[in-house]
């Protein structure tokens, strides 16, 4: 399976200084507890919600992937992290909507989730895996990476209330 990564954001990671909020000082009694990963629930989208809001700048808020598309990070009943892996076709899909609780950040909660989403797109068997990330040198050390600059993904923006004019 190839993967593939480009230059922009959707992703709120913290593994090994990738953080985009500030870390608290100290290691608080949260930081220390066993995390587990499982793949999320209907009732769990509410919390995903308010983790991903968390990110504003970073990570799109509108139009997210179903539950089923979800695995959620507990630490007993606290939401730690969330990751989705979005299936586009039976070839392609994309790890999306990763997202790390400052609590829970430098603790490897980020990159057990993608791998959790690796595993469930290699269990279906798709072949490219992509990932839109500012976050490239996270994304390099679990395998995605560009390649050989074949595609690019370029995106455009236009301006709020733009209308195209029919002549």
């Amino acid at each position: 399976m190839s993967k593939r990564a480009s230059s922009e954001t959707s992703a709120a990671t913290e593994d090994r200084g990738s953080s985009f909020c500030s870390k608290r000082g100290g290691r608080s009694p949260l930081r220390r507890s066993r995390v587990e990963i499982r793949p999320a629930a209907t009732e769990d989208m509410a919390g995903i919600r308010g983790l991903i809001r968390l990110f504003p700048r970073q990570l799109v808020q509108q139009n997210l992937p179903r539950a089923s598309s979800f695995f959620v990070a507990l630490s007993g009943d606290r939401l730690a992290g969330c990751c989705a892996l979005q299936i586009y076709s039976k070839r392609m899909a994309e790890v999306r909507s990763l997202a790390v609780h400052p609590d829970f950040q430098d603790l490897g909660v980020a990159s057990r989730l993608v791998e959790r989403c690796i595993e469930r797109a290699k269990e279906r068997g798709i072949r490219e895996l992509f990932a839109v990330t500012s976050q490239t040198s996270f994304f390099g050390r679990l395998g995605f990476a560009t390649f050989r600059r074949e595609k690019t993904a370029m995106f455009y923006e236009p301006a709020p209330h733009a209308r195209v004019s029919e002549e």
